[in-house]
C-alpha cells in the first residue's frame, strides 16, 4: 500500500520545522552593553553574524559613565558578554573593578603603542577622538573678527559671551575638556582659568547634543559660535550637508595643549558563557572592516593604523598637535574632586 502524498508532505513538513528549530537553538546570541551614542552599521554587524553564525545584540546603558556603572554593579550576574565604550577617563575604575577578562588579540600588533593603557589587555583600544573647541567659521568672517586660536583667548574680552561647554559631571566631553584644562593650566592653574571664563560670561549645558545642536550657531539657530566639541565635527558638517560642501563651514581648534584625547576600549566580561565568541568579536571589532566603519558612524578615528580613512576625514579633519595626556590612575585619583572643584567655581 503506498502513502498518501498528504502524508508524505506533513512528514517533511515535520522534518524541516525540526532541523530549523534545531538550527535556530545553535545560534548563539552574543550581547555588547555599550553607551547611547554606539554606532556601527547593519552591514558590518550582519558580516560578523554570517561569518560566526551569530546574532549580537546591542544594550545601551547610558552615557559612558553609567553604563561602566551598570556593568559594575551587576559583575555578579553580567548582563552582556562584551563591553564597549570604557574611555581612557574611566579606564581606572573599570580596571579596578576587576570585571574585565584578558585577551592578546593578535590584531593588537596594528595598534600604536600609545592607545594600549592596560597592559594585560583586559582593555583593548578600539577608536580615538580629540575633544577641542569649534567654532563657526561664517560668525567670525562676517563680522571680520579672529577665531579663538588657543584656550587662553576664551577670557579675552573679545570672546565674552561667545562659548558654550558642557558640564563635566554630567557629559563625556565636558570632563575632556576640564581635564584639557587641568593639563594645560595644572592643578594649581585651571580654576584660575575657570574662573576668568565665568567672568567672560562662559554659557554651560548639561550635554553634547544641548551645547551643538542647541547653542551652537554653527550648527543650529543657537547664538554661541564657539562650542566644545570634537576636532571630526567639521567632517561630520561636511557628510551631513544638504547641498555639497567643498568647505566644511566649521573649524576645530587644534594647536598644542587645547585637546583631550579620548581613547575608547572593548573587553569581555568575566562570567561570560560564550568566551570563544566574544574573543572572536573582540577580534572582529580590530579588524580592518569593522574599523574602516567607525568614522561614519561615530566620527572618530579607528584605532587600527591600517584602516583607510574616508575622503571627507581626510580632506576636513585635523588631528590636535600634541594633546593633553593625563595618566589614567590620576585621573582616577583626582577625577571627582576635580569636578566638585570647577562646580564650586563655575556655577555656584
Amino acid at each position: 500500500m503506498k502513502p498518501r502524498v498528504s502524508t508524505l508532505l506533513w512528514g517533511a513538513a515535520l522534518l524541516l520545522t525540526a532541523a530549523f528549530s534545531q538550527a535556530a537553538a545553535q545560534t548563539a546570541q552574543l550581547t555588547v552593553m555599550t553607551h547611547d551614542s554606539f554606532s556601527i552599521s547593519r552591514q558590518t554587524v550582519a558580516a560578523f553574524e554570517q561569518a560566526h553564525g551569530a546574532t549580537l545584540r546591542f544594550l545601551k546603558a547610558g552615557d559612558a559613565g553609567a553604563a561602566l556603572n551598570q556593568a559594575i554593579l551587576s559583575k555578579a550576574n553580567p548582563m552582556a558578554d562584551v563591553f564597549f565604550g570604557v574611555d581612557n577617563t574611566y579606564l581606572s575604575r573599570a580596571l579596578k573593578a576587576d570585571i574585565f577578562q584578558a585577551h592578546d588579540s593578535p590584531l593588537l600588533a596594528a595598534i600604536p603603542d600609545r592607545l594600549k593603557l592596560d597592559p594585560q589587555n583586559r582593555l583593548l583600544p578600539v577608536d580615538f577622538g580629540d575633544v577641542c573647541l569649534n567654532y563657526d567659521k561664517k560668525w567670525f568672517q562676517t563680522r571680520q573678527l579672529r577665531p579663538p586660536a588657543s584656550l587662553e583667548d576664551l577670557a579675552q574680552p573679545a570672546f565674552r559671551g561667545l562659548t558654550v561647554v558642557q558640564n563635566p559631571a554630567t557629559s563625556s566631553p565636558g570632563l575632556a575638556f576640564l581635564l584639557a584644562t587641568v593639563g594645560r593650566f595644572g592643578e594649581n592653574g585651571y580654576l584660575d582659568f575657570w574662573q576668568k571664563l565665568r567672568d567672560n560670561d562662559v554659557l554651560v549645558v548639561d550635554g553634547w547634543k544641548e551645547a551643538y545642536w542647541g547653542q551652537f550657531s554653527g550648527a543650529s539657530r543657537g547664538s554661541r559660535p564657539i562650542v566644545v566639541s570634537y576636532a571630526s565635527s567639521p567632517p561630520a558638517e561636511v557628510h551631513f550637508a544638504e547641498s555639497p560642501l567643498d568647505e566644511a563651514p566649521t573649524a576645530a581648534v587644534t594647536a598644542p595643549g587645547s585637546c583631550f584625547r579620548q581613547i575608547e576600549f572593548v573587553g569581555i566580561l568575566k562570567g561570560t558563557p560564550r568566551l570563544a565568541l566574544a574573543r572572536q568579536l573582540v577580534d572582529f571589532m580590530l579588524d580592518r572592516g569593522f574599523q574602516e566603519d567607525i568614522p561614519l558612524q561615530m566620527f572618530v578615528f579607528p584605532a587600527n593604523r591600517q584602516a583607510a580613512l574616508p575622503e571627507v576625514f581626510r580632506r576636513h579633519t585635523r588631528l590636535a598637535e600634541q594633546p593633553v595626556a593625563l595618566p589614567p590612575e590620576e585621573i582616577a585619583a583626582h577625577r571627582e574632586r576635580w569636578i566638585q572643584a570647577w562646580t564650586e567655581t563655575v556655577l555656584r
